[in-house]
């Protein structure tokens, strides 16, 4: 560049080396805050954050495509709440407590209450984005950690506690899990622990918490019995949630190398090729026992493929990502079966794929990571893995994974039993509800809207046979009837109202739709009986 150029003039921001002295970065009024940071890695950082948001509707997705439909909006409507829940926690005092400059080994500090002076200073996490985008960034994380833990309510929890146990296990459980995982001072950080993007503060803590919501809140109603013997009730939901996920995590796995770089690109690379060969496993593990390619668990697969690769997805080569997958496929496929052994009702399998897979992807980064893939970003030094000789690192990731299981674990059981105690006295803390609810749905009882409104009325509207027996249908029926009774009665009743000429049609409707008895023409509504006059 010649001499006497004049940088003010050119069409892009120069990049200098951070000279700040206060605790913000600098006086944005006075200087231009932008030159520390290269516009690329900004860009890339909010790009990121915003497919991490993505992912959160998926899990709502996935989680009410498995569930019984009475229950299904329930689900979407918790993953959406951990969001904002978790994102006011976040501000108010998360992100002090995990990634404050003055944090110890095991929390931080109250330094930067409500983003007080998280502004242009470079972040704990890596020199090349500030404070500010590095708070947004890992809020994502925060908020889907708490989305994957509550799903463990489905079908048999209340929503106002799991709500206030949202803000209060963020703070308790996953605030000091990140601090000691992914803070400079925090004790595994310490000890040499490689966790790229989540494998024990988002997938381990939020499995092992789910464990331990299933065992405070109880089993579903007819839990281990024939009526609980039912099939996911929407395979598209699940579907849909599992593509929100997959390409979520590109920035989920890849945003983690936090900047634009080689080592982002490989972190997306392997990324896929786990969530592939995931997906492949497990279907092949399940067309063993039953000669079906089920779509389920090729979905299954994908996110137990997607959720072993996060803590190496910035350490491993690409030909690592297909052990990940293979391991993941098999591991947490068996792992369905833990939920039998220690009689919890996990039904959403949240242990099986997120607890024991996260485990997975611990246990073989300590085998995998590789000193030349982590230095792809410029500047990241480690020992490596076994890949490098470094015998410890396996070791050294079995203790924080052991360690954060315990804790979330430990943790979750006592602030749900504190909760629980409370409940006795103060109704809104009481985490379980009646059998009768139960049996209504959640999406009735704690929302008053449904996942599908009448649609399903006139398919499943059929002539009874008189010799027919109506204890013959279904259960989950029977059940879908209860949580979509409210709205159901005023469709036929609007029905009757056109073919009757006016309101006796709609009178005698109310009546029998609460009784069980055959008129001239009766009809069966999932389990409903109603006639004619």
């Amino acid at each position: 560049m010649a001499s006497g150029t004049n940088l003010d003039a050119l069409p892009y921001v120069p990049y200098v080396a951070y000279n700040g002295t206060i605790p913000t970065g600098g006086n944005s009024l006075k200087e231009n805050l932008n030159v520390f940071y290269e516009s690329g890695d900004i860009a890339w950082m909010i790009t990121s954050t915003a497919l991490v948001l993505l992912m959160i509707p998926g899990v709502g997705f996935f989680y009410s495509g498995l569930a019984r439909r009475k229950s299904a909006l329930s689900l979407i409507w918790l993953s959406l709440m951990a969001t904002a829940v978790t994102t006011f926690q976040w501000f108010f005092w998360g992100y002090s407590l995990t990634f404050s400059h003055q944090a110890g080994k095991f929390i931080g500090t109250l330094d930067n209450i409500g983003f007080r002076n998280v502004l242009a200073r470079p972040s704990v996490g890596s020199v090349r984005i500030p404070d500010l985008m590095f708070a947004v960034y890992q809020g994502m994380f925060s908020a889907i950690t708490v989305a994957l833990a509550v799903g463990a309510v489905c079908e048999r929890g209340r929503m106002l506690p799991c709500v206030i146990f949202m803000f209060i296990w963020a703070t308790l459980v996953y605030d000091p899990i990140a601090c000691w995982t992914w803070n400079p001072s925090g004790w595994v950080y310490q000890l040499g622990g490689l966790d790229f993007a989540g494998g024990t503060p988002v997938h381990i803590s939020s499995g092992s918490a789910a464990l331990a919501y299933c065992y405070l809140v109880g089993p579903r109603t007819g839990y281990g019995t024939q009526a609980l013997n039912f099939r996911p009730h929407n395979v598209t939901h699940i579907v849909i949630g599992t593509v929100f996920l997959w390409v979520g995590w590109f920035g989920f796995n890849a945003g983690s190398a936090l900047s634009a770089n080689l080592r982002a690109v490989m972190a997306a690379v392997v990324t896929n090729l786990a969530a592939c060969m995931g997906g492949i496993t497990w279907c092949l593990v399940d067309y063993r026992l039953e000669r079906k390619w089920s779509t389920v668990g090729f979905c299954s697969g994908v996110i137990a493929g997607l959720v072993a690769i996060t803590p190496g997805s910035g350490f491993v080569p690409a030909w690592a990502a297909i052990i990940y997958g293979i391991c993941a496929g098999l591991g947490c496929n068996f792992a369905t079966q833990i939920k039998y052994w220690v009689r919890a009702d996990d039904a959403l399998d949240i242990f099986a794929v997120h607890g024991i897979g996260g485990l997975i992807g611990n246990l073989l980064t300590g085998i995998f990571a590789a000193d030349y893939i982590a230095h792809l970003d410029g500047y990241t030094v480690i020992a490596g893995g076994w890949l490098n000789r470094h015998w410890i690192q396996l070791a050294i990731h079995l203790c924080d994974s052991l360690v954060g299981m315990a804790y979330s674990f430990t943790v979750t059981l006592l602030i749900l039993g504190t909760m629980s105690y409370l409940g006795k006295y103060v109704p809104a803390l009481k985490l379980r509800m009646t059998p009768e609810e139960e049996a209504l749905g959640v999406d009735d009882v704690e929302i008053g809207e449904f996942a599908y409104d009448y649609v399903d009325l006139v398919r499943d509207v059929k002539p009874r046979d008189p010799a027919g027996d109506v204890g013959m249908i279904s259960e989950d029926e029977e059940m879908d009837a209860e949580s979509q009774r409210s709205h159901s009665r005023t469709q036929m009743v609007k029905g009757l109202e056109t073919r009757e000429g006016g309101g006796r049609g709609a009178a005698y409707a109310m009546r029998t739709l609460s009784r069980s008895s055959a008129g001239a023409d009766p009809y069966v509504y999932s389990g409903a009986v109603w006639g004619t006059a």
